[in-house]
């Protein structure tokens, strides 16, 4: 692991700014890029150490806040843990603001994110990594299927709607995807979900994983809930860290 340097940058997409999280080794690279998509809570210390360590092991990475729409982060008030009696009253903020983020909208998001790592000096030519958490990892597997010439691998966890019977579900993109695909679902995630998921994975020739994480909940890696499971974030870590090293 070497030292990292991260700051707070602005990113300009068609339709405002976003407020991001950059962080890359000290030595200012270039490195390789991963585009970190964000849980419904959004960039706070605890993602955005996630997103040092992605660094410190060698890789550029960006953290977008993509609900910028609705304020830079946190767009609401995030408690210093966030336990189960916190959950009710956040989501009922972040619910509506997470669900009024289109398909669309997100995917115009993406290509900004996308065009910024490519100019970005500390960041390798190249296609770059998506890891998501939560929705993030939903982002991630549209970004990969949207925008399929800039993407070789996606980490997701914990995944929200990932394939669902709307008309812009993920899923459906599995056709358009080139990047290999990991995911590692929470015990108390859609059975039903990750089955559909992975059929139109394997029809459409994705090279592809899907584990379910036995014994953990929805939100299983992120540190600062009550969610957080020791050692399903350590077989996460193994996993994002084996396929970044397969990719790069």
């Amino acid at each position: 692991m070497t030292a990292v340097q991260g700051t707070a940058v602005d990113v300009r997409t068609e339709d405002g700014t976003a407020d991001a999280y950059l962080v890359h080794p000290k030595d200012g690279g270039p490195h390789p890029a991963v585009l970190l998509f964000m849980d419904a809570f959004g960039p706070r210390p605890a993602l955005r150490s996630m997103a040092d360590r992605l660094a410190a092991a060698g890789y550029t990475v960006l953290l977008p806040n993509v609900l910028y729409r609705d304020g830079r982060a946190p767009v609401v008030e995030l408690p210093e843990f966030i336990d189960e009696e916190a959950r009710p009253e956040l989501f009922r903020h972040l619910a509506p603001l997470v669900l009024g983020l289109s398909a669309d909208a997100a995917m115009r998001d993406a290509g900004a994110y996308l065009r910024y790592l490519a100019a970005c000096p500390a960041a390798a030519d190249g296609p770059v990594a998506l890891v998501g958490y939560c929705m993030g990892a939903q982002l991630a597997l549209l970004t990969a299927g949207t925008h399929p010439d800039r993407v070789a691998a996606v980490a997701g966890f914990h995944g929200a709607r990932l394939a669902t019977d709307a008309p812009d579900s993920p899923h459906l993109l599995a056709g358009r995807i080139t990047a290999e695909i990991y995911f590692g679902q929470a015990e108390n995630d859609s059975a039903q979900e990750l089955e559909l998921l992975q059929k139109a994975l394997a029809e459409a020739g994705v090279r592809h994983r899907c584990e379910v994480y036995e014994g953990t909940e929805h939100g299983f890696t992120q540190a600062d809930t009550s969610a957080y499971h020791p050692e399903g974030d350590r077989r996460h870590w193994a996993a994002v860290l084996d396929l970044l090293d397969r990719t790069f």
